[in-house]
């Protein structure tokens, strides 16, 4: 099978074996088989490498998905931006690879405490992010209370007979319901909750205190179809 031969499976099957997926059932040339290491790669080009988590690809193509749907049913979701606290202390006294296991059991806390139907992700070196569909505004302080109480609760083997404690700061944004907005839109207004809570002394979560009712003149450009608003009313 000339065509089979061309492929560079071995390659594939290498980088899925690495990362520890399952090999694709079935004989390795057959449908099934092909079709097992196709979904085996698009399942690890989505996942960050160190964590697990979604990676930022995926996060953002999860989030443009989670807006569009929110402004068609008007269901509440909120978007929570997480970033650990003096990441760079860790790092300059402790190493790069104490570094890596403090990532890692902040990626294991949110795992542990997300719904399945959440999803989070790591979108930078020390920064995650949560989407929370159906996170009805009356529990998304206590969420996000539970995310960062969490974290700052596990303590983290570095050696022999050390651990590290870390903490977490977390700013949230709803999606503004039954408005056509942008994943840009959304994230920016989540980032600023989180600069206040790292400006207010961090390890602490500041949510906008109620979804965003008001609409920008970038979103009524979307729902009207023109980029400038003033352009429809004239």
């Amino acid at each position: 099978m000339p065509e089979f031969d061309a492929l560079r499976v071995e390659q594939a099957l290498h980088l899925l074996a690495q990362s520890g997926h399952a090999m694709p059932p079935g004989a390795p040339g057959s449908a099934a088989w092909m079709q097992g290491l196709i979904d085996g790669l698009c399942e690890l080009s989505s996942r960050d490498a160190l964590t697990g988590l979604a990676n930022r690809r995926s996060f953002e193509s999860a989030l443009g998905r989670e807006i569009d749907r929110v402004a068609r049913s008007g269901e509440p979701a909120l978007l929570l931006l997480l970033d650990i606290d003096h990441f760079k202390r860790v790092n300059d006294t402790h190493g790069h690879a104490v570094g890596d296991l403090v990532i890692q059991s902040v990626a294991d806390g949110l795992r542990e405490t997300v719904r399945p139907m959440d999803l989070a992700a790591r979108i930078g070196g020390e920064e995650f992010a949560v989407i929370l569909p159906n996170c009805s505004p009356a529990f998304g302080q206590t969420v996000a209370d539970r995310l960062r109480s969490r974290i700052e609760a596990r303590p983290i083997p570095i050696g022999p007979s050390q651990t590290l404690g870390v903490t977490i700061s977390v700013g949230g944004a709803y999606a503004p319901q039954w408005v056509r907005s942008t994943a840009s839109l959304w994230t920016e207004r989540a980032d600023l909750q989180l600069y206040r809570a790292k400006a207010e002394g961090r390890n602490r979560t500041c949510l906008e205190p109620t979804p965003v009712s008001v609409v920008s003149p970038e979103e009524k450009g979307l729902l009207f179809g023109t980029s400038n608003f003033g352009e429809f009313l004239e």
